[in-house]
């Protein structure tokens, strides 16, 4: 069944090539550069409306609950509000997983937790750096949560820190600071993971080699068989690059491995069987990088290379036009020189 595009996803191929090619320090970055393009539009260089008011949570597993981010378009009203969120409960205390775009969402998850449990929040983990995942922090900075994410974590919130501040003011609170954008106290060394105990219920929290960014971090909640993937794992919505497709490739050889019942995505639907719910986004990666191969091999230029890039599975992801663009790009500049 044909999904269609959000109304107001972003323009055609050859417009997101020229903003692109305009912009060569992004290709030349570390990839958060390249965040600034995923996840901003005109329209979100101002305030938006929030969804706070609206904000409910599911319990998805024994003690986990999950806020379903909405599929909305990037320059949409709402756009504080498309990342999946939540928290473990366990006999001690709670883990906050991402707190989301603005610390009005941020406050309307910590209400969702105040209505299911008492206990203190232990942790606020951090999945890695995007504006969706990280702007909720500051609600939590006043209580007894320890901040927890990627050794690189921080390295990349002072990248992007004059990127939030200008381009998403507005999901702060005025005035906006860089006091509210909060890193780890905790951080979790690349390639390795770190045990957390709520009270009979440990997290396995692993930091990954670059993939999604070059931050990512994933939940496993040992006691439900519960893998809150983040953005390692997009259910619908266009995959974003802004690290290694290749990287990526390698992480989810390993997800798939996990003895996970459950996966929560960063985007999308919860998911019941892990490999099922990988294969899709590991087809797009590997006809991306074919094709991407392809025009590299008969000498296509970069801007050949974006401004023609295949549509042919467009119908199967949401926001196609903004982001696959951006993808050809990355992964241009990642095999070109194999």
């Amino acid at each position: 069944m044909r999904t269609p595009l959000p109304a107001r996803a972003l323009s055609s191929r050859a417009r997101a090539a020229a903003w692109l090619l305009a912009r060569p320090g992004l290709l030349a970055g570390s990839g958060l550069l390249a965040t600034a393009w995923v996840l901003a539009a005109p329209g979100l260089l101002q305030a938006a409306p929030s969804a706070a008011d609206s904000f409910r949570v599911t319990e998805v597993a024994p003690g986990d609950f999950v806020h379903i981010g909405r599929q909305l378009a990037l320059d949409a009203p709402g756009h504080d509000d498309i990342a999946n969120i939540g928290f473990i409960v366990g006999q001690k205390c709670v883990a906050v997983v991402d707190t989301g775009g603005s610390t009005r969402i941020g406050r309307a998850l910590l209400a969702q937790i105040r209505q299911h449990t008492k206990k203190p929040i232990c942790y606020v983990i951090n999945t890695h750096v995007h504006v969706d995942h990280v702007l909720g922090n500051a609600a939590f900075v006043n209580g007894s949560a320890r901040f927890v994410g990627h050794e690189s974590l921080s390295a990349a919130l002072e990248r992007s820190r004059s990127l939030f501040l200008e381009s998403y003011s507005g999901d702060l609170d005025p005035p906006a600071s860089a006091a509210q954008i909060v890193g780890p106290q905790i951080k979790v060394a690349e390639g390795s993971s770190l045990e957390v105990d709520l009270g009979r219920r440990r997290l396995r929290l692993q930091a990954w080699p670059r993939a999604h960014t070059d931050c990512d971090l994933t939940v496993y909640d040992e006691v439900t068989n519960t893998l809150w993937a983040a953005d390692l794992l997009f259910i619908r919505r266009t995959p974003a690059i802004d690290g290694s497709v290749k990287g990526w490739l390698t992480v989810l050889d390993e997800l798939v491995k996990l003895p996970a019942t459950r996966v929560i995505p960063g985007h999308g639907e919860v998911q019941q069987n892990l490999p099922e719910a990988v294969a899709p986004e590991r087809r797009y990666f590997e006809n991306l990088i074919a094709e991407v191969r392809a025009g590299i091999a008969g000498g296509k230029p970069l801007q050949e290379a974006i401004s023609t890039a295949d549509a042919s599975n467009s119908n199967d992801w949401l926001l196609w036009d903004a982001t696959h663009p951006h993808n050809v790009a990355r992964v241009y500049q990642e095999l070109e020189w194999e």
